[in-house]
C-alpha cells in the first residue's frame, strides 16, 4: 500500500471518528482528544488507541462500538483493532480548539 492510500484511508477514518459522540458531551471523540493513535497496516488492518474522559464513562460499551462500527465501514479497511488505553491519562488540554470553544473553555 503506498504512502498515499494510508493517508488518505487514515483521513475517512478521522471523518468517520468525528461522527461519534458520548452521549453526555456535545462534542466529537476525535475533537475531545480521546483518538491516541490511528495506524493503517499494510494489510489494511487499522490499530486504533483511544481513551475515554473517565475511565468509569458509562457509555464506554456504546462507544466502542460506534468506533469499531464506523472504521470498519470506512472504504479500504479489511479490518480494525481498537485498543482502549489510559496513558497518558485524558485531561482537557487534548481537545481540540473547536471542542474547547464549543464546551466554553476558551
Amino acid at each position: 500500500m503506498s504512502q498515499e492510500e494510508r493517508t488518505q484511508i487514515e483521513e475517512r477514518i478521522v471523518d468517520v471518528l468525528k461522527t461519534v459522540y458520548d452521549p453526555e458531551i456535545p462534542v466529537n471523540i476525535y475533537d475531545l482528544g480521546m483518538i491516541y493513535k490511528i495506524d493503517v497496516k499494510d494489510d489494511r488492518t487499522v490499530d486504533v488507541d483511544m481513551t475515554f474522559t473517565s475511565p468509569s464513562c458509562p457509555a464506554a460499551d456504546f462507544i466502542l462500538e460506534d468506533v469499531r462500527t464506523k472504521i470498519d465501514s470506512v472504504e479500504g479497511v479489511e479490518n480494525s483493532i481498537v485498543n482502549i488505553v489510559f496513558e497518558p491519562i485524558w485531561d482537557q488540554s487534548m481537545m481540540s480548539e473547536e471542542a474547547r470553544v464549543e464546551l466554553g473553555f476558551d
